[in-house]
């Protein structure tokens, strides 16, 4: 029996669920991520050991939080299952959205998910989303230009270091830009890395009292120096560039410097996407001397919204997609280094794992961050790159279309800034904050 079709019947065994005997076709949302493409090129292995069918809706980021959070919202049943992350769990568990996964079988292994990962898609100790990936942020650059600059990367660099190197590395002539950053507006695009990053400038969403801090030097300080960073060293129509748009332009071989999600990891160092593949470093996301740095963390999880008739079916998926069997039918197929990363304990302590040049540096950057502290200054929300309340996502997507039009050259930091915070002020006041 070879390893693809044992796997297939291990992985079998495992998948016979109470309430699974009737076939259903289950229209799942989920995001125009890397890994997600390659779990949809796997779905027949499901099919076959289930009979169940997917439907995928698969959709540009900022476009899947829209979609799923109206759709629950108004119990418009659109889909049986939905790819949300650690901001809407917790807050859509609350509200009764979704339906609790705790009674998934002893063999799924739920006690082997990553506590930062489960803490974060849990309410009241319950699990209502399971993560196919988790990741945090990190540097990801160019070995080969860090050499030409004559520098060499530390493992856990300022960002006056990051600043240097950036426009010690570009030639704008030859397409080569130092850095490559998130500008592309969205509370889960732009917003996402500069709340990361302004959380080791000293800056905050809101202080104790729930007052809003765009005012404050520290936001002046992040949003100046991102600013400038990218008009020196960042590539052309930057305010429109989002993870995607980075990780091709990182592909080609255009960008010094990427900070972004560990999970790109896999894409930039694999040879059939990557022109630059075997020149890749990585480093923990930058810190300011302040004692944070500028990582996030976070996990794509998938979730069932409640009232859905095919509940027993659509756990049976979520049970075959974030398993341990699953991970091994991707490395059968495609390799260990491709793999869904930053989800289960045991990946980290498999052999053919560890050696992966970047699982180290993801798991630390991972086990850095802390969601209950994120910030230099004590805050009353808790979350990396959101504050997780309800009205985050409004105001921060208002926020981060202000950002990249200062960005844009649309308007000045300052003017961005007093946009920010009477926007804020007004909704968190509107809300009854």
């Amino acid at each position: 029996m070879s390893f693809k079709t044992s796997l297939h019947a291990a992985t079998a065994v495992t998948l016979v669920m109470a309430g699974g005997a009737f076939a259903e076709t289950l229209t799942i949302a989920t995001v125009n991520n890397g890994d997600m493409i390659r779990m949809q090129g796997l779905t027949d292995d499901f099919t076959a050991k289930t009979g169940h069918e997917v439907e995928w809706v698969t959709l540009e980021e900022n476009v899947l939080r829209q979609r799923v959070t109206t759709d629950i919202a108004a119990k418009g049943g659109s889909f049986d299952i939905m790819t949300i992350g650690m901001y809407e769990t917790p807050i859509w568990a609350k509200n009764g959205w979704l339906v609790s996964l705790d009674d998934l079988p002893a063999e799924y292994d739920a006690d082997d998910i990553l506590p930062a990962m489960r803490g974060g898609l849990s309410y009241d100790g319950t699990m209502y989303a399971a993560p196919f990936y988790g990741e945090s942020s990190m540097i990801m650059y160019r070995t080969d230009l860090m050499e030409k600059a004559g520098l060499e990367m530390p493992a856990s660099p300022t960002w006056d270091f990051v600043a240097d190197a950036a426009r010690k590395m570009t030639d704008k002539d030859n397409e080569i830009y130092g850095i490559c950053l998130r500008g592309k507006a969205g509370w889960g695009e732009n917003m996402a890395f500069l709340t990361a990053t302004s959380n080791a400038f000293g800056a905050r969403w809101f202080d104790e009292s729930w007052t809003a801090q765009f005012d404050q030097p520290a936001w002046k300080e992040t949003l100046n120096f991102y600013i400038n960073l990218m008009n020196d060293a960042g590539p052309p129509g930057a305010s429109g560039n989002g993870f995607n748009e980075n990780l091709s332009l990182f592909q080609q071989g255009k960008c010094g410097m990427w900070i972004d999600a560990t999970v790109a990891a896999s894409f930039v160092t694999n040879p059939k996407d990557s022109t630059v593949a075997d020149k890749v470093g990585f480093a923990l996301a930058p810190n300011n001397g302040l004692g944070k740095n500028s990582n996030w963390l976070w996990a794509w999880a998938l979730a069932i919204p409640a009232g859905t008739q095919k509940e027993a079916a659509a756990k049976e998926f979520i049970q075959w997609a974030t398993s341990k069997e699953y991970i091994e039918l991707v490395a059968a197929n495609e390799g260990w280094a491709n793999v869904p990363p930053g989800a289960r304990t045991s990946l980290y302590e498999n052999p053919n794992y560890k050696d992966i040049p970047f699982a180290k540096m993801t798991l630390e950057s991972i086990l850095s961050a802390d969601p209950n502290n994120p910030t230099v200054d004590p805050v009353p929300y808790v979350g990396v790159q959101f504050a997780a309340i309800p009205e985050f996502a409004g105001i921060a997507s208002q926020v981060g279309q202000e950002f990249s039009a200062a960005l844009a050259g649309q308007q000045s930091v300052d003017e961005a800034l007093a946009k920010a915070q009477a926007l804020t002020v007004d909704e968190m006041e509107a809300a009854g904050y």
